[in-house]
């Protein structure tokens, strides 16, 4: 039995995160689409709700309205991963070699693509009703005090477990709250090695390949370790200091030591880390929003999810409007912006497995409208899907112990989460992280095997940052 819930497991998270991390063909004009109509073309990276999922089908909705508006859509998804993504678009844009006239950012690379002026700024037509945006998921959308973006989707870093195991290894609690600590997940170990369940191996797995898996999973162990931690301010200029480097990367190199987690982790990113969890080799896994409908979907009851002990980061992606496109297509551009960000459509997207940017989406089913926009998606497919194909599904609030994942767990790891670093050098920043904390999961570089320190790792940390950042 536990070997067939794996390989159906593998089998279903083999497509998720496929489409999670990799990239595909541009999304094509659908057949017998009016040529003649003028176009707004949106560069986004791939849907993680796969083959036409919800993003095009908030665009196909956006076109059934071309009548009011006069003007088409179409998306187009770039391969690759998010790196690659900021980097075509970079240079599509800097070169004038792609006609986009909106694009989907990652909510850290808004500094950088405002101060190079290559996207502008939005006025409050673009955004209907801000009042509703989440406060911390908003606060990305700007930069030296101006609106540049409007946030698409939202992230935060969650913690999943299997109950299953807990009741095997006689664990004083089954159902994690939101009192969760790091040291209380350690002192299972024990108990979970006694209890002798099939395939495990560690407590827990995360991403820490050297890519922004460990440039996440390191702030979020700094900005628990030292509370109100920022690397720069406002204006993009250093404030760490070398005392709460140190604190951060004891931090981090207390969770992710062994015994506790999986051997590998450090090669480890979405794909990886999850398919470890499937199979049992862990209790635990730090992952994003997303993986919550198809897991549910799995392991039933026996799947817990809590926000992550300490501080998660926020992550997510926020729609702009290029610099080089015209007058009259920006102005469109910023209608078909508020169109994708409106209360409906934010409602399709967290009934996809999207993080949803506005209050309103979470309030409980019966209390507000259903999701509009992408009908068709919400009430489910008629027919069995196609590999690849959007499922239709419809995450679950409920859990099995009757909380509502969307409002007590979802929605507050939203308003809680940290920020990463704001600078239009975020690239360098998060590429000297990655690098400099490879002293903690690279091959040892001292004498006879040994690592440094963690005061000698931060050190080296605080002047390659102060090498790279103003201030």
């Amino acid at each position: 039995m536990t070997r067939r819930l794996a390989a159906a497991t593998l089998s279903l998270l083999s497509l998720l995160t496929f489409t999670a991390c990799t990239g595909g063909d541009a999304q094509q004009q659908p057949a017998g689409a009016a040529d003649s109509s003028p176009r707004i073309v949106v560069a986004s990276g791939q849907d993680v709700t796969g083959k036409n999922g919800i993003r095009q089908q908030l665009i196909d909705a956006w076109n059934a309205k071309e009548g009011e508006h006069g003007y088409r859509a179409r998306l187009v998804e770039l391969p690759g991963s998010a790196d690659q993504q900021r980097s075509q678009l970079l240079g599509a844009l800097q070169s004038g070699s792609a006609e986009y006239d909106v694009v989907n950012l990652d909510v850290t690379w808004i500094p950088e693509f405002a101060e190079a002026d290559l996207i502008r700024p939005l006025s409050d037509s673009a955004v209907e009703d801000p009042e509703d945006l989440i406060e911390s998921v908003d606060s990305t959308s700007y930069w030296d005090g101006t609106r540049y973006a409007v946030p698409f989707n939202s992230d935060a870093g969650l913690l999943y477990y299997r109950k299953d195991h807990l009741v095997k290894a006689s664990a004083s609690r089954t159902d994690l709250g939101d009192d969760v600590t790091w040291g209380e997940l350690r002192q299972l170990l024990g108990a979970l090695d006694r209890a002798d369940i099939e395939d495990h191996e560690a407590i827990w797995t995360t991403q820490l390949a050297a890519y922004e898996g460990r440039t996440v999973n390191a702030i979020e162990a700094f900005a628990s370790a030292v509370p109100g931690f920022r690397l720069t301010d406002d204006d993009g200029d250093y404030v760490g200091t070398e005392e709460q480097l140190t604190r951060g990367v004891t931090e981090l190199r207390e969770r992710t030591q062994s015994p506790y987690l999986l051997e590998g982790s450090d090669e480890s990113r979405e794909a990886e880390s999850l398919s470890a969890f499937a199979e049992g080799r862990t209790t635990f896994l730090r992952h994003w929003p997303y993986v919550y409908p198809t897991l549910h979907e799995t392991f039933g009851k026996n799947l817990g999810v809590a926000r992550l002990p300490g501080k998660a980061v926020l992550g997510g992606q926020s729609l702009a409007v290029t610099s080089s496109t015209s007058e009259q297509r920006a102005a469109k551009a910023a209608e078909l912006i508020a169109f994708l960000t409106d209360p409906d459509s934010e409602r399709c997207l967290l009934r996809a497995g999207f993080a949803a940017t506005r209050s309103s989406a979470y309030e409980e089913a019966g209390t507000a409208p259903d999701c509009r926009h992408a009908r068709a998606y919400a009430e489910g497919p008629t027919a069995s899907p196609t590999p690849g194909e959007s499922t239709g599904r419809t995450p679950p609030d409920r859990m099995a112990d009757g909380t509502s994942y969307f409002r007590a767990i979802l929605r507050p790891a939203l308003r809680a989460a940290v920020e990463r670093p704001r600078t239009p050098l975020y690239g360098a920043v998060t590429h000297t992280l990655t690098t400099e904390l490879d002293a903690l999961y690279g091959p040892p570089r001292g004498p006879g095997g040994s690592r440094p320190g963690d005061a000698e790792v931060a050190k080296s940390l605080d002047e390659a940052l102060r090498k790279i950042l103003p201030g």
